[in-house]
């Protein structure tokens, strides 16, 4: 199956249910099946064909959308890119995927100017693309993209070194959406918030279920807690799929009651806090409340189904996918399985038909990551009694405090739960002694100094956490740095990238 079929037929079963509403064009399944044949046509006009890569640097929202399933009936391929690149960036992907053509939106319009001075790359205003398509014929394209071509490149946005473009084919979308349909329990004609950015798997997954299940995609061009609630409401949503960070910031509406239609929650791209996952629980009572681990790479990992009575848990493999554990050294084999109980890293099997079949143009990733058909992801884990994993961090993020591996994110989840604390990361930075010294950052609940909130962050942290685990070092900030959808940015603290507002060591580490 390609996506564009599936958008077709959901049209011929549904033609008159609502298909796109939220702040943008409200339209019906027919109409928006016959808008994106003319967008099809439009970028046609403009010099794309099947195979070809057209880029587009857009907010979000119905625009976003529409063009993307116009590429999609066009047999090319659309190369969404993050709003958050810089222009050298937003170059180097543009020449990387050899995109013919960039669609551009107001909000983006300079930085795409700077990142193509000189570039052959043809650039378009998308009111330029809809003027040209509302001229077209809305009827079918005369052919179709086949299962195994390439839909879609979505360039992840690493903390260090270039951006990685992975290819995903029809088939790998397609049947990721019908997972994700699944694994969220969701249900036909369900109504989802579509917030997540579409550079982002999470947001292509969000679009794409919902024209699986029939359902109604409500766009959100740019997240604001305040209008996210407020269209949650109003347009009956019932299905939210976002990360830890978006959630904090509905319940800080204090809004997030009102929705009485919302039943099914899923989060990704974070880990959730257990303090979190029970505040929603206890703010909207869900039927469903899921934890989707995964990638851009192979959408499903694992997926833990009830958060609310396994918070933290990551679960167990897809239904689409087979994952190990092997010993966490660079280079383990894939048959080096850990022993029950014991941290490995997780592996998920390259069979998936969920899998992308390597990266673009960059074999050098492919080796460091593409091991005898398994994906190496990088994570580590632990499975429990139940066989339900229990993801500890990443490899890269490990602190060798005195010689002993610590993982930030049992930490983190202990101080997220101290009154004065708001947000929190937790990294190692260089010490003398230690090799690397736990460090917490923390961002103080709004009424708090900085220095008591460091203060009483060390103060919760002795009797939370073991000894070996307790921050050496606290340190108030602004705002924890985090990437365009949720990721924290450690590695950005590391290198010293922040502006301390207060600056605790604990007794007996001064010196």
């Amino acid at each position: 199956m390609d996506v564009a079929t599936a958008l077709r037929w959901t049209a011929e079963r549904h033609p008159d249910r609502p298909a796109v509403r939220g702040t943008g064009r409200h339209l019906g399944y027919r109409e928006w099946d016959s808008r994106t044949n003319r967008l099809a046509r439009a970028l046609a006009g403009a010099g794309v064909g099947a195979g070809d890569r057209v880029a587009f640097a857009l907010s979000g929202g119905e625009p976003l959308a529409s063009l993307h399933l116009a590429a999609q009936k066009l047999g090319a391929v659309s190369v969404p890119l993050s709003t958050r690149f810089s222009p050298d960036e937003l170059r180097y992907c543009l020449d990387d995927a050899a995109a013919g053509l960039l669609v551009v939106d107001a909000p983006n319009a300079e930085r795409a100017a700077a990142a193509t001075t000189g570039r052959t790359a043809l650039v378009r205003e998308v009111a330029e693309i809809d003027e040209q398509a509302e001229r077209e014929s809305d009827r079918d394209l005369p052919t179709t993209p086949a299962e195994t071509d390439v839909s879609v490149l979505l360039y992840t946005s690493g903390t260090t070194g270039r951006p990685k473009g992975v290819p995903r084919t029809h088939r790998a979308e397609h049947t990721a959406a019908v997972a994700h349909a699944v694994q969220t329990q969701q249900r036909g004609g369900e109504v989802a918030l579509g917030v997540m950015p579409m550079f982002h798997t999470m947001g292509l997954r969000t679009l794409l279920a919902s024209i699986v299940v029939g359902g109604t995609w409500v766009g959100q061009a740019v997240f604001d807690a305040g209008e996210a609630a407020g269209l949650i409401r109003s347009e009956g949503v019932t299905s939210l799929y976002l990360v830890p960070t978006m959630y904090w910031s509905l319940l800080r509406t204090e809004r997030l009651h009102e929705a009485r239609t919302l039943s099914r929650l899923a989060y990704a791209g974070a880990a959730m806090t257990p303090s979190l996952a029970e505040e929603l629980v206890a703010e909207v009572a869900p039927g469903a409340f899921v934890n989707h681990f995964g990638s851009t790479e192979i959408y499903t990992f694992t997926i833990g189904p009830d958060v609310a009575a396994k918070p933290g848990s990551a679960g167990r493999a897809g239904v689409f996918s087979r994952v190990r554990l092997v010993a966490p050294e660079v280079g383990a084999p894939p048959d080096e399985v850990v022993a029950p109980g014991e941290q490995g890293q997780v592996i998920v099997s390259m069979a998936s038909p969920e899998a992308f079949a390597g990266y673009w143009q960059r074999p050098d990733a492919d080796g460091k990551s593409i091991r005898d058909g398994w994906y190496y992801t990088g994570d580590l884990a632990v499975a429990d009694d139940d066989g339900d994993l229990w993801v500890a961090g990443r490899v890269d993020d490990m602190i060798n405090s005195g010689g002993e591996n610590v993982y930030p994110d049992e930490i983190e989840a202990a101080l997220v739960r101290c009154p004065a604390v708001d947000d929190v990361c937790v990294v190692g930075l260089p010490h003398e002694r230690w090799g690397q010294a736990i460090t917490a950052f923390v961002v103080p609940v709004r009424g708090t100094a900085p220095v008591a909130a460091a203060e009483q962050t060390l103060a919760f942290a002795r009797d939370a956490l073991p000894s070996l685990k307790q921050p050496k070092r606290v340190i108030a900030v602004d705002a924890i740095p985090r990437s365009g959808v949720g990721k924290t940015l450690r590695r950005t603290l590391v290198a010293g990238d922040f502006e301390p507002r207060a600056d605790v060591v604990k007794e007996g580490e001064r010196g």
